[in-house]
């Protein structure tokens, strides 16, 4: 059995083929049973939690195991995770790939998926709202796939923004990076806002955002806290990753289904659907769509085969 590191992991994986690599699994057959994740304190206001995300395909049978500490002592990460692989023919196992490198990729392989199917193709500049370890691969992945010809970044920290538009300039020439501190003046200049922040309360409202706009929620994984206010919700088009996940653990949906003016009924379509046609996607160029993302076992079966393949 095969042991993947997250150097090894980064070696093999690019955009926009991861990206096409989900599209093509998502479309496909295969069986996903609802994540688990428990909370490893029931006191009021501790978040340290221990997850397990299974899914398989015809080729490979696939488990995510990760711990999650927002509040790490000293010398440990907030984030630890494995990805175990099996053989779908016969069972046996085939690799130990580290999965926190994995979850970067293909959370933003998804997001990058979420705009291809969703924001308008003649998008030019987005909004990264997010300072943390994904924003870097966000802003790849959408450039991958929309003719960007300007990308912002906001964090509540000034200097950490300016070190992810530092990290990227270079590979990204032909796209104007800079760090904006407006929020609401972004957000109105925007054809793309991504969402990627540990924020409990909205950072995004409604009322800031065009028409036209594509928006994207992935930080939020609390079913009372969200990244967005009720007002954009109710002015979107609204599509999930998976309806299942977002229903349990979503706000950005169930604080507005809570208050009783948003339905479940009224998410459009999960990603499945999306990706094998099944769905109505962007109809006009006025509308605001909005793709809520709380991660899927699936995306971490296709990056770890990917990476898993790439070293045979």
């Amino acid at each position: 059995m095969k042991v993947i590191t997250a150097d090894q992991v980064h070696a093999s994986l690019q955009f926009p083929a991861l990206i096409d690599q989900l599209q093509e699994a998502y479309a496909g057959t295969y069986t996903m049973p609802p994540r688990k994740v428990f909370l490893l304190d029931e006191e009021a206001g501790s978040y340290d939690a221990f997850a397990l995300l299974p899914s398989w395909n015809q080729q490979l049978i696939g488990v995510k195991a990760f711990t999650y500490f927002p509040a790490p002592a000293a010398g440990y990460k907030s984030l630890y995770s494995q990805i175990l692989l099996f053989d779908r023919g016969h069972g046996e196992p085939l690799a130990l790939v580290d999965g926190t490198s994995v979850t970067f990729w293909r959370t933003a392989g998804i997001s990058g998926l979420a705009s291809r199917l969703l924001s308008r193709e003649d998008s030019e500049t987005m909004l990264l709202l997010g300072t943390g370890n994904l924003a870097t691969y966000i802003l790849r992945a959408h450039a991958s796939v929309r003719p960007l010809k300007r990308m912002m970044v906001w964090g509540r920290n000034r200097d950490k923004a300016a070190a992810v538009v530092a990290a990227v300039s270079s590979e990204l020439p032909d796209i104007e990076l800079s760090v904006v501190d407006e929020l609401r003046d972004a957000c109105g200049q925007a054809d793309i806002v991504v969402s990627a922040t540990g924020s409990h309360e909205p950072l995004v409202l409604g009322e800031w955002i065009r028409p036209g706009t594509h928006t994207d929620f992935i930080g939020n994984h609390h079913a009372s806290k969200r990244e967005c206010d009720t007002e954009l919700v109710i002015n979107s088009k609204v599509y999930a990753d998976s309806r299942d996940n977002c229903f349990r653990e979503a706000g950005e949906i169930l604080v507005p289904i809570e208050e009783g003016v948003f339905r479940r009924e009224d998410v459009v379509a999960e990603l499945s659907e999306m990706c094998a046609g099944k769905a109505t996607l962007r109809e006009s160029d006025d509308e605001i769509t909005l793709f809520k993302s709380i991660g899927m076992a699936l995306s971490d079966l296709v990056g770890a085969g990917a990476a898993y393949r790439a070293t045979l």
